[in-house]
């Protein structure tokens, strides 16, 4: 039953500063580390955990070295693609020993998980905040789905491309996205994106596509659709995403949301409908 992890959007900075002034995304990081090492007994073998961006909230290599320090208490491996925070060149050196960073060129990589296959796809553009997949990226992609022969794909990206109605995000979703959904329609086999950079959990379906936003383990994008809204973060219980492959009752790759935290119970129903009315 292959399974992996979805992390997004850890924005580590140097030691002592927050994110925005607000956010000690360190923290949360560890406190996602801490929570999901204890679900792992729980939910069954998991492969590898997936970093869909903005390791880093600067993209230098303190703020890198630090992430790897957090990260290295997590009992799996991972595997990791740029986000708009990033830095492609700093990312590379500090990951140049990992077996899914290439030596130059995009940070992109396919791992075959049995029954699908995930691609990971760099969509940073060092310039600007919204992104763009680069003609590599388009190359890369074209081969790995030829590879993949038709079994269902999971496309890693930071930048999604559908709108979560929170206009200043959209603003920078991925820019060349109509000309990625083209190729995804196209593919013969069922296709799902996964992306970040809006820290919260959304879902929509374009075309036929499946398309997913992960949340944050540390601050989310403020939810205000209002026009003229002011692009805010706030303070909202942190997450991950569990992607799980089922065979039975018809196979398929479901998603459950993490919670970041402890929380009271668990409480079996039985034990409770045992217990006398008052």
């Amino acid at each position: 039953m292959p399974a992996f992890i979805q992390i997004t959007d850890t924005h580590i900075l140097p030691e002592g500063e927050l994110a925005y002034g607000r956010s000690d995304t360190a923290a949360a990081l560890e406190a996602a580390v801490t929570s999901l090492n204890e679900k792992l007994a729980l939910i069954g073998p998991v492969d590898c955990a997936i970093v869909t961006g903005d390791l880093t909230d600067y993209g230098t290599a303190q703020e890198y070295e630090r992430f790897k320090a957090i990260i290295a208490r997590l009992k799996l491996p991972y595997l990791a693609i740029p986000g708009n925070h990033d830095g492609r060149e700093a990312m590379r050196a500090a990951f140049a020993s990992e077996d899914w960073m290439p030596k130059t060129g995009p940070v992109q990589w396919a791992r075959d998980f049995g029954p699908f296959t995930v691609i990971g796809l760099d969509t940073l553009l060092e310039t600007a905040h919204y992104g763009h997949l680069s003609e590599e990226g388009f190359a890369f992609l074209d081969q790995a789905l030829t590879e993949a022969g038709g079994k269902p794909v999971v496309i890693a990206t930071h930048h999604p491309w559908m709108h979560s109605g929170i206009a200043a995000m959209d603003a920078d979703n991925l820019r060349n996205g109509a000309a990625l959904m083209e190729r995804l329609e196209a593919y013969s086999g069922p296709v799902r994106m996964i992306s970040g950079h809006v820290h919260r959990a959304l879902t929509a379906q374009l075309g036929k596509v499946t398309c997913q936003i992960a949340p944050a383990p540390c601050h989310a994008v403020h939810l205000d659709q209002r026009v003229n809204a002011v692009n805010s973060l706030i303070m909202e219980p942190g997450g991950a995403t569990l992607y799980t492959w089922h065979e039975t009752p018809q196979p398929a790759l479901v998603s459950n949301q993490l919670p970041i935290g402890s929380f009271a119970g668990p409480w079996p129903f039985a034990g409770m409908l045992d217990e006398p009315s008052t």
